[in-house]
């Protein structure tokens, strides 16, 4: 068996944690004897107990001469517990192969060399990538000093998320809608504008068989106190951690809700704003009228997005959700409105468009909004990594160019 082999299993194994062990990395561990697994480990939930310890419980008396596949740098640090290099060195193992080294101060190269000193043979950059990759929130906070933030678009053909009354369930098909239920469940948070809340009033879980425990905490941009006890969200934050991100304190705060204050964005960007065109139907009845939200209002050009979106520093709040929750990993689920915002503020890691075969014309609502941008030269650029294809839709991948 190959190096490569038993990292992947560990790979694997981190892979288990993904999304419930914030603000730490999630770490998988394989301990190898005669060319057979003789322990394995990832880490707990919440970063306790973490993975290398586990795989050397697992291994109990086996482990003097041992080889261990470790996806993450050990811990050289004293912390909760004591460092997963002294365990280590204790257990009689000869050799560590490392994917990745710990971006941490506290480590980052401090593990390999506490290993070294210690007699034990250690090889780094075994599917260093793939790690990296696995660990992309851990490794965002500590480089860019908030979470990395993926924004998941529902998406027509032509690139609408809702019709000009507002409807938009369901643009895809329930097989892409499961996936994203999947998702959820690998991320820290999800995060809404206020403009979702009121218009979908969502419940932002993961509700397939077997992953309800692993609904993410649960986000809303909201300065104006429109989150209310009715709310789905309000009714099930007893269940699931819920934040309101604000610029000012709430008067009246809902319970078991928490709240984070920011600072407020007094310069939002300025977007050219063409004249308003609102199109309606031939036969139209106010009865069935759908209002249109601030999101919607996004297509036409007015402004009163900017007057919700704009009290928040998204920037800040980006910074707190990592010094003050904790997030590593956030996934975004707005509306244009939000979207655009994250857009113009360098704030958008990944795009996750889920792309149906529907059509719904250029009177319906974009996924984005107005950028102001006048060449080619100077729009904003990503690049596509993967492609995944369900029986009637199509989801697209796209990282930001670097």
């Amino acid at each position: 068996m190959t190096e490569d082999y038993f990292m992947s299993i560990a790979l694997k194994l981190a892979e288990k944690s993904l999304g419930s062990v914030a603000p730490n990395p999630t770490v998988g561990c394989v301990i190898v004897k005669d060319g057979m697994v003789i322990g394995e480990g990832y880490t707990g939930i919440g970063g306790r107990p973490h993975a290398e310890v586990v795989a050397l419980q697992n291994a109990k008396d086996l482990t003097h001469g041992a080889t261990m596949y470790v996806t993450l740098e050990p811990c050289c640090h004293f912390g909760v517990t004591e460092p997963c290099t002294a365990e280590i060195i204790k257990s009689g193992i000869r050799k560590v192969v490392i994917a990745a080294i710990d971006p941490d101060s506290r480590v980052s190269g401090g593990g390999i060399k506490a290993l070294k000193e210690a007699g034990i043979e250690v090889k780094q950059g075994i599917m260093q990538k793939e790690a990296e990759k696995l660990n992309v929130g851990f490794f965002t906070i500590k480089k860019l000093h908030r979470p990395f933030i993926a924004c998941k678009i529902a998406t027509t053909l032509d690139g609408k998320i809702a019709t000009f009354t507002g409807d938009s369930k369901w643009i895809t098909s329930e097989d892409t809608r499961n996936w994203i239920h999947e998702l959820r469940a690998k991320y820290d948070a999800i995060m809404i504008g206020s403009n979702t809340l009121v218009s979908d009033d969502p419940l932002l879980t993961c509700r397939l068989p077997g992953l309800e425990n692993r609904s993410p905490i649960r986000l809303i941009i909201d300065s104006q106190e429109k989150l209310q006890e009715e709310h789905n969200i309000a009714k099930t934050a007893d269940k699931i951690t819920t934040w309101v991100i604000t610029n000012r304190e709430i008067e009246k705060k809902i319970k078991n809700i928490n709240y984070l204050i920011v600072n407020s964005n007094h310069k939002p960007p300025v977007i050219p704003m063409p004249s308003p065109v609102i199109p309606v139907p031939r036969h139209w009845d106010p009865e069935n009228f759908k209002q249109l939200s601030s999101e919607n209002w996004s297509s036409t050009g007015m402004t009163s997005e900017l007057d919700i979106i704009g009290k928040v520093c998204l920037k800040d709040m980006a910074s707190k959700l990592v010094s003050e929750i904790g997030i590593t990993r956030l996934l975004v689920e707005g509306g244009g409105v939000l979207i655009t915002e994250l857009l113009k503020h360098s704030l958008i890691d990944r795009l996750i468009i889920c792309r149906s075969g529907k059509i719904l014309g250029n009177d319906a609502t974009p996924f984005v909004g107005n950028l102001g941008i006048q060449s080619i030269n100077n729009c904003y650029q990503f690049k596509k990594v993967e492609i995944i294809e369900f029986s009637e839709d199509v989801v697209e991948l796209w990282d930001k160019s670097q």
